[in-house]
């Protein structure tokens, strides 16, 4: 935003020095001035780019053909708009160059008798601005490809831990099974043989033996049972979830983990409460920022609660209200005795709050 204002101070000040310097029709020019600006602005809601350059070119050529004295300032104010569009304008550049050049061109043999000086340095414009402009669209290219590479590595990545975790489980249930098939069955077959000797005998001693042969098999069936449960549990459990949806909706989510966060134990139901805040905050921010990445900052509090934060860069900062996806989480979240803020910056969008710990 702070860059928009820099290239509107600049484009003002260029059409005050036009007015006051050359213009020989001061009310017409305030208007075709007044007009420019709200083209100007209209350029940062990003539709129609094309259209609403060419419109500030054909006023700035109306200005300089009816209404002044001299291109002096008329002719740097049309260049920098040509400046201005080599950075915003992805296709149709050469076009609208093109156009802007044969402007230049007619107003020189019209005012000045075509002067071979300004031609040479119109060309020379042309020939750098159109090696910058293809310079910064390559760049874009560039980076389009790297935040593609870079989304297709993170999902890779995710589908190479998910095979690692599904290998350590699979591992973890064959083992499982071998002492499930070897001890449990020893141990069952040793209580059994213990019950008829206590029967047969009437032996006190072999109750006891029996009593500890079915605390060992007890014991190992919870062992199995351990070994054939995922690992995944309380905050362990949200960052996984958050990372298939960060594969399956293709935007670049950057974890911050602070100390202690993972030692805290959520319940099953605060645990999808976290999940949901993040997920509603991924959705806003796709939705209405076109942000695609996020950073997500997951800290444990003073009092042991689990604290986030889900900040997205904010490009055109508008007014925002609570929407029902916002209000419906923050009610679950204070249901839970926790809490949630949403407020926005200047340039970024900021979700943040705690999640109560067991």
């Amino acid at each position: 935003m702070k860059l928009f204002w820099v290239r509107f101070f600049i484009f003002s000040l260029l059409w005050v020095l036009v007015l006051i310097l050359d213009s020989t029709h001061l009310p017409y020019s305030v208007l075709a001035y007044t007009i420019s600006l709200g083209i100007f602005f209209l350029l940062s809601i990003g539709k129609g780019p094309l259209l609403l350059y060419a419109g500030l070119s054909f006023m700035i050529f109306l200005q300089a053909y009816f209404l002044v004295d001299g291109l002096a300032f008329t002719s740097i104010l049309l260049l920098y708009t040509i400046t201005d569009a080599a950075f915003r304008l992805k296709s149709h550049f050469h076009w609208y160059m093109t156009g802007n050049f044969l402007i230049l061109v007619i107003l020189e043999l019209i005012n000045d008798g075509f002067l071979v000086v300004n031609l040479f340095l119109y060309v020379l414009f042309y020939i750098v601005i159109t090696a910058l402009q293809q310079k910064t669209a390559d760049l874009f290219e560039q980076r389009g490809i790297y935040d593609e590479l870079l989304g297709e590595y993170r999902i890779l990545k995710r589908l190479h831990v998910e095979a690692e975790r599904d290998a350590r489980l699979e591992e973890r249930t064959k083992i499982a099974r071998d002492i499930h098939d070897s001890v449990g069955h020893r141990l069952t077959a040793l209580i059994m043989k213990l019950e008829m000797l206590s029967i047969q005998q009437g032996n006190s001693e072999y109750d006891e033996l029996k009593k500890m042969a079915k605390e060992s098999l007890d014991e190992t069936r919870q062992a199995v049972k351990a070994l054939q449960t995922e690992e995944y549990e309380g905050i362990s459990t949200v960052v996984h979830l958050i990372r298939k949806l960060e594969a399956e909706s293709h935007i670049l989510v950057q974890f911050t983990m602070k100390q202690g966060v993972l030692s805290v134990k959520l319940s099953n139901r605060n645990s999808v409460a976290l999940y949901r805040v993040i997920q509603e905050a991924l959705t806003n921010a796709m939705r209405h920022a076109g942000s695609r990445e996020v950073h997500i900052t997951l800290g444990k509090s003073a009092i042991g609660d689990v604290s986030f934060e889900i900040k997205n860069a904010v490009f055109e900062p508008k007014p925002f209200n609570y929407g029902f996806g916002l209000s419906n989480m923050k009610s679950r979240v204070e249901d839970l005795q926790g809490s949630l803020h949403v407020y926005q910056t200047e340039k970024h969008f900021v979700v943040s709050g705690t999640i109560p710990g067991e």
